[in-house]
């Protein structure tokens, strides 16, 4: 069984969520027997090499066509389907919010498409795309695919209530690698006041209000993560908001992360949208209480173990993160996490996808 991922231009240049799902799973496969190749969308690719290609990112449907029609393989796509609406109606700005109001979320889509193809060099390859816009673009992703792999029932369903087309599918769950992320220390060395944000520094991931939460108290924020490629004016408004008790750390590697996640007692990501939140499961893993935004799929990951928080308020941000600095650990968050949410349940369930798809090859 010969399998390809295919995921965005920008994977290790612009690294998010989507790097490191994409890496562990194809590592996790690698200690099952199966080794995916990753290409990228703008590499020329030999697909004759292949039995199945799997594609990362539904919203980004413009990359996805033009290897499917080129390649005439069957496939399947980790959905990743994150909702951009409350951030456009909410928090972004000048045109792009004056737009929002006129027209619709796959209609922002389109242009944001056509804007990294202007400003990033992203090349759209495929005439689908400009003449049938984002909407149909994915609608025609989801019709051709033999399966799709959400990172959660919930997130199926919005895709469906979105898009009105319905598809086999199967659940994978994002998830932690526990070789790195299990407590090394114990709970009660903990730091009280210290706070953690692991996630790329931009709007959506809404540092910006999470600074003006929790400037002027008690609490010491560490602000860890690089700012997205295009939004070096965001970075910029976060460090001007910034008092004396922010830090900005940087990018640093999932092995350099650990001594974080053992020292913070919290970790927050007040997003406007998560499907997940990778680094809310790691930091759960390591005895951090996990503040999160209450807009997307995280309920159900999280359920009842988390302080939920609406991203648009910093009061509502700061009364989540003094609950979850007061409040003893929880064990059972990590019991459902390593029973649920690791790379190699992940992987096992992928490789079940494949197998349903090609037979036993």
């Amino acid at each position: 069984m010969k399998i390809l991922f295919i995921s965005r231009a920008t994977l290790y240049s612009n690294a998010g969520g989507d790097t490191i799902q994409i890496g562990s799973t194809a590592e996790y496969l690698q200690k099952l027997g199966i080794t995916p190749d990753i290409r990228l969308t703008n590499e020329k690719i030999n697909y004759s090499d292949y039995d199945l290609i799997h594609f990362f990112n539904i919203i980004r449907p413009a990359d996805i066509l033009y290897h499917i029609k080129k390649s005439g393989k069957p496939y399947v796509v980790s959905t990743i389907f994150v909702d951009y609406t409350e951030y456009e109606k909410k928090a972004s700005r000048g045109f792009r919010k004056l737009a929002f109001r006129f027209i619709s979320t796959d209609a922002i889509e389109y242009l944001k498409v056509l804007a990294r193809s202007l400003v990033n060099n992203e090349r759209i390859v495929t005439p689908f795309y400009f003449l049938q816009g984002h909407k149909r673009s994915v609608q025609k992703v989801i019709s051709g695919s033999s399966l799709l792999l959400p990172n959660s029932e919930n997130e199926y369903v919005r895709l469906v209530k979105r898009y009105k087309v319905e598809k086999a599918y199967n659940v994978i769950p994002n998830g932690i690698n526990t070789t790195l992320f299990s407590p090394g220390l114990p709970i009660s060395s903990k730091e009280n006041d210290l706070v953690i944000c692991v996630a790329r520094i931009e709007p959506l991931k809404n540092q910006l209000n999470l600074i003006k939460a929790l400037n002027k108290t008690s609490f010491r924020l560490l602000i860890i993560g690089l700012p997205s490629k295009n939004h070096n004016q965001y970075y910029a408004a976060c460090e001007a908001e910034a008092g004396d008790t922010v830090t900005f750390i940087g990018h640093l590697s999932q092995e350099k992360l650990i001594a974080y996640y053992e020292r913070a007692k919290v970790h927050v990501l007040p997003s406007w949208f998560e499907t997940t939140g990778l680094s809310s499961l790691e930091a759960a893993a390591m005895g951090c209480n996990i503040v999160i935004t209450d807009k997307g799929d995280t309920r159900e990951y999280f359920e009842n173990y988390a302080y939920y928080c609406d991203p648009a308020s910093p009061e509502s941000i700061y009364e989540a993160i003094k609950k979850a600095a007061a409040e003893k650990y929880t064990e059972a968050l990590r019991d459902k996490i390593l029973a649920k949410y690791t790379w190699q349940e992940a992987a096992s369930k992928t490789l079940s996808s494949y197998h349903q798809i090609l037979g036993n090859q």
